[in-house]
């Protein structure tokens, strides 16, 4: 399913829609990231989806990152809320939704690299190779606030 993600737009479609979801920011060793290359809008993302019914949000995070990138991951802490109702995504199939995104900290604990329907690529990527590539402003915010480690989550 295709996505196109507005900011700030005017010409935006009305919400229907709001589904919380999660990314999930996972570090190795050498302080880089994980990332993936998103299969419905084209773009480089932190791993992470929508929050399921009979799931903590925890296990949303768990199941996610496994579902995407291969790895398995344990939750460490909220780095940010997001929910700003001038980010809408909208899908083909009619459904637009308001951001609602809890971002978390999480470490990796096993697993191994795979891509997915949702994931063409998975990469471990330095910060500066990250600031080189097309992640939407939302999706650098949120790891902006999860490196400077502010020891508090941003809410917003």
């Amino acid at each position: 399913m295709g996505r196109i993600d507005y900011i700030d737009d005017p010409a935006a479609p009305a919400i229907n829609n709001v589904v919380p979801s999660v990314v999930a920011i996972v570090r190795d060793d050498e302080g880089r990231t994980l990332m993936i290359h998103k299969t419905d809008n084209d773009r480089w993302a932190l791993p992470g989806g929508g929050h399921e019914p009979g799931e903590t949000i925890s296990d949303t995070v768990v199941r996610e990152v496994k579902e995407e990138t291969g790895y398995q991951v344990e939750v460490e802490t909220i780095t940010g809320t997001y929910t700003n109702p001038r980010h809408v995504m909208a899908y083909d199939d009619g459904e637009v939704r308001q951001q609602f995104s809890i971002a978390f900290r999480a470490k990796l604990i096993g697993g191994e690299k795979r891509t997915s329907d949702e994931s063409s690529e998975v990469e471990w990527l330095t910060p500066d190779e990250i600031s080189r590539l097309d992640l939407h402003p939302s999706m650098r915010l949120r790891l902006a606030h999860a490196l400077e480690d502010s020891g508090r989550p941003h809410i917003g």
